[in-house]
Protein backbone atom coordinates (compact mmCIF):
# COMPACT_ATOMS: atom_id res chain seq x y z
CA UNK A 1 0.00 0.00 0.00
CA UNK A 2 1.34 3.42 -0.92
CA UNK A 3 1.91 5.70 2.06
CA UNK A 4 0.17 9.05 2.33
CA UNK A 5 3.65 10.43 3.06
CA UNK A 6 4.53 9.81 -0.60
CA UNK A 7 4.65 12.96 -2.71
CA UNK A 8 1.22 12.68 -4.30
CA UNK A 9 1.68 15.59 -6.70
CA UNK A 10 4.06 13.70 -9.00
CA UNK A 11 5.43 10.58 -7.35
CA UNK A 12 2.39 8.29 -7.20
CA UNK A 13 1.73 8.52 -10.93
CA UNK A 14 5.38 7.72 -11.70
CA UNK A 15 5.36 4.69 -9.39
CA UNK A 16 2.14 3.49 -11.03
CA UNK A 17 3.47 3.88 -14.58
CA UNK A 18 6.68 2.07 -13.66
CA UNK A 19 4.69 -0.84 -12.26
CA UNK A 20 2.58 -0.97 -15.41
CA UNK A 21 5.73 -1.00 -17.53
CA UNK A 22 7.26 -3.79 -15.46
CA UNK A 23 4.13 -5.83 -16.20
CA UNK A 24 4.19 -5.39 -19.99
CA UNK A 25 7.77 -4.57 -21.03
CA UNK A 26 9.10 -8.12 -20.85
CA UNK A 27 6.45 -9.21 -23.39
CA UNK A 28 8.28 -7.30 -26.12
CA UNK A 29 11.43 -8.43 -27.89
CA UNK A 30 13.50 -7.13 -30.78
CA UNK A 31 15.02 -3.65 -30.87
CA UNK A 32 13.68 -1.18 -28.31
CA UNK A 33 14.20 2.59 -28.26
CA UNK A 34 13.48 4.94 -25.38
CA UNK A 35 12.66 8.24 -27.08
CA UNK A 36 13.70 11.47 -25.35
CA UNK A 37 15.16 9.19 -22.69
CA UNK A 38 17.70 11.52 -21.04
CA UNK A 39 19.78 8.88 -19.14
CA UNK A 40 16.99 6.26 -19.04
CA UNK A 41 16.43 6.52 -15.28
CA UNK A 42 13.07 5.34 -13.92
CA UNK A 43 13.31 7.66 -10.87
CA UNK A 44 13.24 4.65 -8.55
CA UNK A 45 16.96 3.97 -8.74
CA UNK A 46 16.72 1.76 -11.84
CA UNK A 47 16.74 2.09 -15.62
CA UNK A 48 14.00 1.37 -18.12
CA UNK A 49 16.29 -0.80 -20.21
CA UNK A 50 16.09 -3.40 -17.43
CA UNK A 51 12.31 -3.54 -17.77
CA UNK A 52 12.65 -4.81 -21.36
CA UNK A 53 14.37 -8.01 -20.34
CA UNK A 54 13.79 -9.76 -23.69
CA UNK A 55 15.11 -6.96 -25.88
CA UNK A 56 17.63 -7.92 -28.55
CA UNK A 57 18.92 -4.35 -28.52
CA UNK A 58 18.18 -1.17 -26.53
CA UNK A 59 18.77 2.38 -27.75
CA UNK A 60 17.99 5.96 -26.74
CA UNK A 61 17.18 9.22 -28.49
CA UNK A 62 17.68 12.73 -27.16
CA UNK A 63 17.69 16.28 -28.45
CA UNK A 64 19.67 19.36 -27.41
CA UNK A 65 19.27 21.50 -24.30
CA UNK A 66 18.44 20.48 -20.77
CA UNK A 67 18.77 16.72 -20.26
CA UNK A 68 19.56 16.43 -23.95
CA UNK A 69 21.91 14.49 -26.21
CA UNK A 70 24.96 13.11 -24.42
CA UNK A 71 26.74 11.04 -27.09
CA UNK A 72 26.47 7.73 -25.26
CA UNK A 73 26.64 4.34 -26.99
CA UNK A 74 23.38 3.45 -28.76
CA UNK A 75 22.16 7.05 -28.45
CA UNK A 76 20.71 8.88 -31.46
CA UNK A 77 20.09 12.59 -31.90
CA UNK A 78 16.40 13.18 -32.65
CA UNK A 79 14.20 16.27 -32.73
CA UNK A 80 10.63 15.01 -32.39
CA UNK A 81 9.36 18.09 -34.24
CA UNK A 82 11.79 17.62 -37.14
CA UNK A 83 12.15 14.87 -39.71
CA UNK A 84 13.14 11.33 -38.86
CA UNK A 85 16.31 10.36 -40.70
CA UNK A 86 16.13 7.44 -43.11
CA UNK A 87 18.37 5.27 -40.93
CA UNK A 88 15.86 5.56 -38.05
CA UNK A 89 12.60 5.02 -39.95
CA UNK A 90 11.08 1.71 -38.81
CA UNK A 91 14.45 0.94 -37.24
CA UNK A 92 12.94 -0.42 -34.00
CA UNK A 93 10.31 -2.95 -32.97
CA UNK A 94 9.18 -0.87 -30.00
CA UNK A 95 9.30 2.90 -29.49
CA UNK A 96 8.75 3.95 -25.86
CA UNK A 97 8.23 7.47 -24.55
CA UNK A 98 7.53 8.59 -20.98
CA UNK A 99 5.98 12.01 -20.21
CA UNK A 100 7.56 14.03 -23.01
CA UNK A 101 4.66 14.79 -25.34
CA UNK A 102 3.06 17.35 -23.01
CA UNK A 103 6.20 19.49 -23.45
CA UNK A 104 6.09 19.59 -27.27
CA UNK A 105 3.78 22.16 -28.85
CA UNK A 106 3.58 20.38 -32.23
CA UNK A 107 2.35 17.23 -30.56
CA UNK A 108 0.83 15.62 -33.69
CA UNK A 109 4.18 15.83 -35.47
CA UNK A 110 5.95 14.43 -32.42
CA UNK A 111 3.53 11.51 -32.16
CA UNK A 112 3.85 10.80 -35.88
CA UNK A 113 7.63 10.68 -35.47
CA UNK A 114 7.32 8.26 -32.57
CA UNK A 115 5.28 5.98 -34.80
CA UNK A 116 7.72 6.45 -37.68
CA UNK A 117 10.49 4.95 -35.55
CA UNK A 118 8.66 1.68 -34.93
CA UNK A 119 7.90 -1.37 -37.04
CA UNK A 120 5.12 -2.36 -34.66
CA UNK A 121 4.71 -1.13 -31.07
CA UNK A 122 4.52 2.39 -29.63
CA UNK A 123 4.21 2.81 -25.85
CA UNK A 124 3.46 6.23 -24.36
CA UNK A 125 2.94 7.53 -20.84
CA UNK A 126 1.26 10.94 -20.74
CA UNK A 127 -0.51 13.08 -18.13
CA UNK A 128 -4.29 13.24 -18.08
CA UNK A 129 -4.26 15.61 -15.09
CA UNK A 130 -1.18 17.14 -13.48
CA UNK A 131 0.04 20.41 -12.02
CA UNK A 132 1.61 22.65 -14.66
CA UNK A 133 5.37 22.18 -14.64
CA UNK A 134 7.90 24.00 -16.79
CA UNK A 135 11.17 25.90 -16.75
CA UNK A 136 13.22 28.25 -18.93
CA UNK A 137 14.33 25.22 -20.99
CA UNK A 138 11.01 23.42 -21.50
CA UNK A 139 7.33 24.40 -21.34
CA UNK A 140 4.15 22.52 -20.50
CA UNK A 141 1.45 22.59 -23.20
CA UNK A 142 -0.88 19.57 -23.17
CA UNK A 143 -2.98 17.06 -21.23
CA UNK A 144 -4.33 13.95 -22.99
CA UNK A 145 -7.47 11.81 -22.99
CA UNK A 146 -7.75 8.20 -24.15
CA UNK A 147 -9.85 9.42 -27.09
CA UNK A 148 -7.03 11.73 -28.14
CA UNK A 149 -4.44 8.95 -27.96
CA UNK A 150 -6.61 6.54 -29.94
CA UNK A 151 -6.99 9.17 -32.67
CA UNK A 152 -3.25 9.87 -32.74
CA UNK A 153 -2.52 6.16 -33.14
CA UNK A 154 -5.20 5.84 -35.82
CA UNK A 155 -3.76 8.76 -37.80
CA UNK A 156 -0.47 6.86 -37.98
CA UNK A 157 -1.78 3.40 -38.84
CA UNK A 158 -1.73 1.89 -35.35
CA UNK A 159 -4.48 0.49 -33.12
CA UNK A 160 -4.62 0.69 -29.33
CA UNK A 161 -4.02 -2.77 -27.83
CA UNK A 162 -3.73 -1.74 -24.17
CA UNK A 163 -4.56 1.33 -22.07
CA UNK A 164 -4.77 2.14 -18.37
CA UNK A 165 -5.01 5.13 -16.04
CA UNK A 166 -3.40 5.69 -12.65
CA UNK A 167 -6.03 5.31 -9.90
CA UNK A 168 -4.88 7.66 -7.15
CA UNK A 169 -7.09 10.48 -5.92
CA UNK A 170 -5.57 13.84 -4.96
CA UNK A 171 -2.61 13.09 -7.21
CA UNK A 172 -1.48 13.44 -10.82
CA UNK A 173 -3.25 11.09 -13.25
CA UNK A 174 -1.14 9.37 -15.92
CA UNK A 175 -2.31 7.33 -18.88
CA UNK A 176 -0.31 4.45 -20.31
CA UNK A 177 -1.26 3.49 -23.86
CA UNK A 178 0.14 0.90 -26.26
CA UNK A 179 -0.52 0.94 -30.00
CA UNK A 180 0.38 -1.67 -32.60
CA UNK A 181 0.55 -2.03 -36.37
CA UNK A 182 -0.41 -5.70 -35.88
CA UNK A 183 -3.11 -5.66 -33.18
CA UNK A 184 -4.22 -9.27 -33.72
CA UNK A 185 -0.75 -10.42 -32.74
CA UNK A 186 -1.16 -8.96 -29.24
CA UNK A 187 -4.80 -9.78 -28.46
CA UNK A 188 -3.98 -12.75 -26.21
CA UNK A 189 -0.51 -11.68 -25.04
CA UNK A 190 -1.17 -8.45 -23.15
CA UNK A 191 -2.94 -8.26 -19.76
CA UNK A 192 -6.73 -8.08 -19.76
CA UNK A 193 -7.94 -4.48 -20.15
CA UNK A 194 -10.98 -2.41 -20.96
CA UNK A 195 -11.17 0.81 -22.98
CA UNK A 196 -11.01 3.82 -20.70
CA UNK A 197 -14.07 6.03 -20.36
CA UNK A 198 -14.57 9.07 -18.15
CA UNK A 199 -11.02 9.19 -16.86
CA UNK A 200 -10.51 10.96 -13.56
CA UNK A 201 -14.18 10.49 -12.67
CA UNK A 202 -13.34 11.27 -9.05
CA UNK A 203 -12.11 14.79 -9.86
CA UNK A 204 -14.42 17.24 -8.09
CA UNK A 205 -16.60 14.39 -6.79
CA UNK A 206 -18.21 14.83 -3.37
CA UNK A 207 -20.76 12.53 -1.79
CA UNK A 208 -22.65 15.56 -0.45
CA UNK A 209 -23.17 16.81 -4.01
CA UNK A 210 -24.32 13.36 -5.17
CA UNK A 211 -26.84 13.14 -2.30
CA UNK A 212 -28.09 16.69 -2.97
CA UNK A 213 -28.56 15.95 -6.69
CA UNK A 214 -30.46 12.76 -5.86
CA UNK A 215 -32.80 14.61 -3.50
CA UNK A 216 -33.45 17.26 -6.12
CA UNK A 217 -34.39 14.62 -8.70
CA UNK A 218 -36.81 12.99 -6.26
CA UNK A 219 -38.44 16.33 -5.44
CA UNK A 220 -38.87 17.12 -9.12
CA UNK A 221 -40.38 13.68 -9.74
CA UNK A 222 -42.79 14.11 -6.82
CA UNK A 223 -43.83 17.55 -8.06
CA UNK A 224 -44.46 16.17 -11.55
CA UNK A 225 -46.75 13.44 -10.14
CA UNK A 226 -48.83 16.03 -8.30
Amino acid sequence: MTSWLTNREHRLARLWSNEQLRTVASLFDGDIVNVSAWDDRDKEGGCYRDYFSNAAGYSYTNYGGYRGFQGRPNEYALDLTGEVSQNLKRRFDVAFNHTTLEHIFDVRKAFANLCELSRDIVIVVVPFAQVQHESDDWKDYWRFTPTCLRKLYQENGLTVVYEAQSPHKHAAVYLLSIGSRSPDRWAARLPAWRPLHKCGAWIGFRWSSRIYDGLQRRLRSAAAVK
